[in-house]
């Protein structure tokens, strides 16, 4: 049913070339509907599709890679292998061949695309999203301060939470605090501050709470979660606790 409501909206703006795109795209989307049905990592209402979801995850991953005017493989290759893994190889380039069709149309937005995503999906993914984002960028082994930006722009438009944000950001910059910022303190913080901070954030970045998702999404998961042990026992170190 999509697949010809698309083709006719593809019509009506572009053109016979406008509906042979939206009758493959609205393909796309109903056919991985009908075969998976709705991700439980979106909120109830409004409803999106997986279709979506994976298309709109590729074109943020596009506007990061862009972010400071290289394009750098080790990034695209990081990309592809994550959508080949999350999703299969079949899918993952059926994907590929989708994007490239729609972003010769029209301009990637991140306000558009991170707004859209910020309506349907639960926090828990959209941390997760961002720290995808920061790990593409530093694929190259290190993220630019241009991408860095790129991505705290995506990151509010998501409504991440300004110490989430840091946190995360936490994780690919090396700094004299950044287990502190993990954490989501200062460095005056007591012990027992600390112990609090590290449950807390312990809880937050578990990866149960996105089991539902792919595998890769998982992975990624279990990434911001040792990351957060890892700070915990750093500063356990320094201070002898």
């Amino acid at each position: 049913m999509i697949k010809w409501i698309a083709a006719v909206l593809g019509f009506m703006f572009y053109g016979f070339r406008g509906a042979i795109l939206g009758f493959i795209v609205g393909s796309l989307i109903d056919s991985v509907t009908s075969s998976r049905g709705s991700f439980k990592v979106f909120n109830d209402e409004p409803s999106v599709t997986p279709g979506d979801f994976e298309l709109h995850l590729l074109s943020l991953s596009a506007i990061v890679i862009k972010a400071d005017g290289n394009i750098s493989q080790q990034e695209m290759d990081y990309v592809r292998n994550y959508f080949v893994q999350a999703y299969g190889k079949d899918r993952a380039n059926a994907i590929f061949r989708t994007f490239n069709e729609v972003a010769k149309k029209r301009e990637l937005s991140e306000s558009r695309i991170a707004q859209f995503l910020a309506e349907r999906t639960k926090y828990a993914a959209r941390l997760q999203i961002v720290h995808f984002l920061f790990s593409i960028a530093n694929a190259d082994g290190r993220v630019s301060e241009a991408e860095a930006r790129k991505i705290e722009e995506i990151a509010g438009y998501l409504r991440i939470g300004t110490k989430d944000f840091q946190s995360l950001r936490a994780m690919f910059f090396k700094t004299t605090d950044n287990a502190y910022k993990i954490l989501e303190i200062e460095k005056s913080a007591s012990d027992a501050e600390v112990k609090k901070a590290f449950r807390t954030m312990a809880k937050k970045y578990h990866p149960d709470k996105i089991q539902h998702m792919d595998e890769a999404h998982i992975k990624g998961a279990e990434e911001k979660f040792r990351r957060v042990q890892e700070a915990y026992e750093q500063i356990q170190k320094e201070r002898g606790m």
